[in-house]
């Protein structure tokens, strides 16, 4: 990429409002229809929905932040733990409400929104994640890296979703709903530690 830093600025902005307007509409819907339907999969997709909008708000922070040195290093270091900590608080969640139903043997309703919902997100969430990347990598910015990484990392919970839900929708698995919330945790709890860390999906290339 050979833009300018500028320029370079910008296009992290614009892909940032637009991840953060998606990720506000798809955090809204998802938890809307997960407690209609009783998914505690959709629930979960819609919480991380809510943490890749404060995502989304400290990359914001981080761009803004491009021109002063001091200020940049900063906003380096405390979006990386943000982050990490939401992420972490979202893990325990989803294994928490997860075993319950497990536990409980309760069984989601089915539910074509959600279907939908992770449907769009499975298309939408690569592309901003692999622009967001590149922009990231451009500037040598760790925590840009690792907030395109929260973007891409939504397209994994997209996919889990979507076959948890059609599996209860098509042939009433009534357990294929909380046993991909289940599949979820590892992967939000990996991200949660190394963001606490101070690691990023950078890695040595942006060190």
């Amino acid at each position: 990429m050979t833009a300018s830093r500028p320029a370079l600025v910008r296009r992290g902005l614009l892909l940032n409002y637009a991840t953060l307007a998606y990720n506000c509409l798809e955090g809204f819907i998802a938890i809307g229809a997960g407690m209609v339907a009783g998914s505690i999969a959709l629930v979960g997709f819609g919480l991380d929905s809510l943490i890749e909008v404060s995502a989304s708000g400290a990359a914001i922070w981080r761009l803004y932040s491009d021109r002063d040195a001091e200020r940049r290093a900063r906003a380096e270091h405390v979006t990386l733990r943000v982050i990490g900590a939401l992420f972490l608080a979202l893990a325990a969640y989803v294994a928490a409400d997860a075993a319950h139903a497990l536990t409980a043997r309760e069984a989601p309703d089915e539910s074509v929104v959600g279907i939908g919902l992770a449907a769009a997100s499975l298309a939408v969430m690569p592309l901003l994640a692999r622009a967001k990347r590149r922009v990231a990598f451009a500037m040598e910015s760790g925590a840009l890296a690792a907030e395109a990484r929260q973007t891409a990392f939504c397209t994994y919970l997209s996919a889990i979703l979507l076959a948890g839900l059609i599996c209860n929708a098509t042939v009433g698995w009534w357990w294929s709903d909380p046993v991909a919330a289940l599949l979820m945790v590892p992967l939000i709890a990996k991200e949660g530690l190394d963001g606490l860390r101070g690691r990023s999906a950078c890695g040595d290339c942006c060190a």
